[in-house]
């Protein structure tokens, strides 16, 4: 059986700040999302694949390790680095097939979008409204489900405002911050759309 590797202080550290919970989990968890920010520049050059993608990984890594370090499946075999990375890579690569796999199903919406077409402007107008009444609502129905501080965040999210804006607006520490809380509120909206 592998013995886990001694942990460097700052691992060690951060760890035990997010077990504590508190203020303590939320200054690690920013210490920890900013520590390895550089993973994403080096996730753009390696995969080839656009800034707010790699940047939805990255956040995603985070949020997987942080549930994987407080339910315990942690075992410290490994640095944090190297734990982080081995995620973030596999969520690139997903992400590189997801793409593969949307490009090659191109000829389901080339269908629809031939069908669109067959129909007149009145129609297309209000099957056109139809759907889009239909998403709003939908969308309106899920965002009441989510705590106040997420449907206001991704509501001044949707009206353009920036991660500083936003941050002042409604009392976060940094940008940042923002950032990977929009990450986790809009993970809890897919949910909500695609249950597991």
């Amino acid at each position: 059986m592998e013995r886990p590797v001694s942990l460097g202080g700052t691992d060690r550290e951060i760890i035990e700040q997010l077990v504590k919970g508190g203020v303590e989990r939320r200054k690690s968890e920013e210490r920890l999302f900013t520590r390895f920010s550089y993973f994403i520049r080096e996730g753009m050059r390696q995969h080839g694949l656009p800034e707010e993608d790699i940047f939805s990984a990255y956040s995603d890594t985070i949020l997987t390790a942080i549930d994987q370090i407080l339910s315990s499946n942690f075992e410290g075999r490994s640095s944090l680095k190297t734990y982080l990375y081995q995620i973030f890579h596999h969520k690139c690569v997903d992400l590189i097939r997801k793409k593969t796999s949307n490009k090659n199903s191109v000829n389901r919406s080339e269908t629809l979008s031939d069908s669109l077409q067959r129909l007149s402007d009145a129609a297309k107008s209000v099957l056109q409204q139809l759907i889009e009444k239909a998403d709003w609502n939908l969308l309106r129905e899920r965002m009441t489900r989510l705590d106040d501080k997420c449907r206001q965040m991704l509501l001044l999210w949707g009206d353009n405002y920036s991660d500083r804006e936003i941050a002042a607006a409604l009392s976060y520490k940094s940008p940042d911050v923002v950032k990977t809380s929009r990450v986790r509120c809009m993970e809890k909206l897919r949910r909500m759309y695609y249950p597991t």
